[in-house]
């Protein structure tokens, strides 16, 4: 009985001393284009780093020339999980959009503060999730025009979230 407590005592305190470590460098998901489907591409990350922006942003059309950006959620096991995503912006707002049943998106659904890395800088904000259907589908059909090689869903298919302001 003292020999499992000892094995368990060092595996929980091996367990936590790597995840001090991956706190500390982060282990984003790694930056693949959009056509690669490799298995190291496709692997989430944890906790994303960069320059914290705390100021609120009124245009996020500069993401209009950033093809890909990085989301972090908070999933149920306290751990961060971190995956990168496509943005589109409509009227002077960023939008995020997936289908129900990835696991970033039943996070955000569970609890809407998210991090979001866009270049090397950092955004804590929070996503609300898009019921009207116009507003859905203009930003789906943003997000087609930034990503030609994306086919659009119906409005119906796709889960939109919208960056709140800081």
């Amino acid at each position: 009985m003292r020999r499992l407590a000892k094995i368990f005592g060092s595996t929980i305190l091996g367990l936590v001393a790597v995840l001090l470590l991956l706190s500390f460098t982060g282990f984003e998901p790694k930056d693949c284009p959009p056509t690669d489907r490799s298995l190291s591409c496709r692997v989430p990350g944890l906790w994303i780093k960069g320059e914290p922006v705390t100021s609120p942003v009124t245009d996020w059309s500069f993401t209009d020339r950033i093809p890909e950006i990085k989301i972090q959620t908070q999933t149920p096991f306290l751990l961060p999980h971190s995956v990168t995503i496509w943005c589109a912006v409509y009227n002077g707002n960023l939008y995020v959009t997936s289908y129900r049943g990835r696991l970033w998106v039943e996070d955000v659904i569970r609890d809407p503060h998210v991090r979001l890395k866009i270049s090397d800088q950092v955004f804590d904000r929070t996503l609300s999730v898009v019921d009207d259907p116009a507003e859905k589908a203009a930003v789906l059909q943003a997000k087609g025009k930034k990503y030609p090689q994306w086919k659009v869903p119906s409005p119906s298919a796709a889960t939109v979230f919208r960056v709140n302001p800081a």
